[in-house]
């Protein structure tokens, strides 16, 4: 079968491993079920797989892709949650210490058929479309849980999202809208907080501009980069919800002195349950969001979109179709 994976990895030169060529089919197994993928999504982590981040070299080559969405051999419709939890495990998947990703361990989605245990899928709501399914189970799903589970403020209250084009930045702008934040952002590119208003962005700033006011809550996934100015840009007794750290994670400056004395709260988030993606895919249909799609690429073409993502180009999400 036709996939795109890690062949080699290189930190100065990622691109460089990927491959998109013939793949083994997935083996049957019992409790897992094949996917035929519609549609699958690129994130963030494939890029870095090719770097040799988080996907050990003895496991190469390997499949890549978190996120998609397909028909199993009895006909449901279902997207796939990819977090793989270890045999046993009861709970919420993300707190198992020996969880991985799908593309870790287990080939990944972009493929034209994907194996996964049978608690990994979730009916895709009727109606969805399969772009909108292929972007939820990892950027969204990750925005899902830093907003409506780990921020801990109620509509009205004001979030300041750091940067704006990302797949987890645009996923927090539109659910955040949707739900009745205001939703704050900020971006190196003027253009890119042009269209963050455009998708439901109430204020956009400058990287490390100064706001007119304090913020209840920050969503942060830059890291090193903005972290000063998500500290300060915090009311007292304000959160921030820490994701990622794309900018590197050892900034400057700790503010250690500030978050004790403002009584500021960090609350690491990571990924989302299969329960919470099962009810991002209801929050996604019943507001009637259309997730920011960057651009769409085949699967033969798939490595277009890798060049994008290495770039820095997009604004929102990139969605490879399968068949």
């Amino acid at each position: 079968m036709l996939a795109a994976y890690a062949a080699a990895q290189d930190r100065a030169n990622p691109l460089s491993g990927l491959v998109i060529g013939e793949r083994p089919e997935p083996q049957e197994r019992p409790g897992w079920v094949t996917v035929d993928l519609r549609a699958s999504g690129l994130n963030h982590h494939d890029v870095w797989s090719l770097m040799g981040v988080g996907l050990a070299p003895d496991r190469l080559p390997m499949i890549l892709g978190c996120d998609g969405a397909g028909v199993t051999p009895d006909g449901r419709e279902v997207i796939i949650h990819a977090v793989v939890a270890s045999e046993g495990w009861q709970g919420d998947e993300t707190l198992d210490p020996a969880r991985t990703l799908l593309s870790e361990l287990h080939p990944g989605t972009l493929a034209e058929r994907v194996s996964v245990p049978l608690h990994n899928v979730v009916p895709k709501p009727e109606g969805m479309s399969w772009a909108t399914a292929a972007c939820l189970s990892t950027a969204w799903l990750t925005a899902y849980r830093m907003l409506f589970v780990n921020a801990g403020v109620t509509p009205g209250a004001t979030v300041l999202v750091q940067g704006a084009g990302g797949g987890v930045a645009t996923a927090l702008i539109q659910l955040g809208a949707a739900a009745g934040y205001r939703m704050w952002v900020t971006s190196r590119d003027e253009a890119k907080g042009a269209k963050a208003l455009e998708i439901g962005a109430d204020l956009a700033f400058g990287s490390g501009e100064r706001l007119p006011e304090r913020v209840d809550a920050v969503m942060e996934t830059v890291g090193a980069a903005t972290w000063s100015h998500s500290v300060n840009s915090l009311k007292p007794g304000g959160t921030i919800v820490i994701s990622g750290a794309t900018s590197g994670d050892a900034p400057a400056k700790a503010e250690l002195t500030k978050i004790f004395f403002k009584q500021l709260r960090v609350v690491g988030s990571t990924m989302g349950s299969r329960a919470e993606l099962e009810r991002l895919a209801q929050f996604v249909v019943a507001r009637g969001i259309e997730p920011v799609i960057d651009s769409t690429v085949s699967l033969a073409d798939a490595r277009v979109g890798f060049e994008r993502m290495a770039a820095g180009e997009l604004f929102g999400k990139v969605v490879v179709t399968v068949s």
